[in-house]
């Protein structure tokens, strides 16, 4: 992993992932993407990291887009196997991975960025903060999932119109529509992550991940489909130490003892 374009840092249980580019605000080439994939794989395969954190360096972008250069020297057929296989593979990994994962949205989020921040369970953005897919401006449209994952997020003719206009949003808006969990003050952002984060990391890492996967896959289900699922789901959890240790806990007043098993 090129620690020049993604740097890898642990807290506790917590892993930051950050995008390293500030000097061109953090766009999304190939290099990139691998570096990003590499941060991911590690932080899903270290059993002492139960929550990941993706935020961009500096204090104007998260991820402000593609790198425009790059983009503007590719053909369809190129950039269908090269970098759109990629860049969809990476933000899939991202949705999908077991572990709970937040973006902490410290600047422009823009093209790429918003496609990035819709594959994390949970977003937190500064007052500052832009969204927006403006891709239409350039004779793009939104092709790294934001067409596909926006219309599931958010009403429908409010996808539309961001995606057919192009214009940016403000923090406040994306948190009104539902694209934000959370709105904070520009110098709170990582106080406030790491509180949702640490949080996160004190619940049964096992029992998460058997949550998340009910939620992934029913989400993409018909409701009698996910239903049966969710019905396997806590089955399987119920054969888990944390589910006894959780409910002994309860009944002895304390805290869990959850060791994801």
């Amino acid at each position: 992993m090129s620690e020049e374009l993604v740097l890898y840092a642990q807290d506790g249980a917590v892993a930051i992932i950050t995008l390293n580019r500030p000097q061109s605000l953090n766009p999304l080439n190939l290099p990139t993407l691998e570096a990003l994939e590499a941060a991911v794989i590690r932080a899903e395969k270290d059993p002492s990291v139960r929550v990941l954190v993706f935020t961009g360096a500096g204090d104007k972008a998260f991820v402000a887009g593609g790198d425009i250069p790059d983009l503007v020297t590719r053909r369809g057929l190129e950039h269908y196997i090269d970098f759109g296989e990629r860049i969809h593979a990476v933000f899939r990994r991202i949705e999908v991975c077991d572990k709970p994962t937040i973006a902490a949205v410290n600047g422009w989020a823009l093209g790429g960025g918003t496609e990035l921040l819709l594959s994390t369970d949970i977003r937190v953005a500064v007052e500052s903060a832009q969204l927006g897919l403006p891709e239409i401006n350039l004779g793009l449209f939104p092709g790294a999932g934001g067409s596909q994952r926006l219309i599931r997020q958010i009403p429908l003719c409010k996808a539309k119109e961001m995606m057919f206009i192009g214009d940016r949003i403000t923090a406040t808006e994306a948190e009104r529509l539902g694209l934000i969990n959370k709105v904070v003050p520009d110098g709170a952002l990582m106080e406030t992550v790491m509180k949702m984060a640490t949080a996160m990391a004190r619940k049964s890492p096992l029992v998460l991940k058997f949550l998340k996967r009910s939620i992934v896959d029913g989400g993409e289900m018909q409701l009698h489909a996910a239903l049966r699922h969710e019905h396997a789901m806590i089955g399987l959890v119920f054969d888990t130490d944390d589910a006894h240790e959780g409910c002994t806990a309860f009944i002895e007043k304390r805290r869990p003892d959850f060791q994801g098993r």
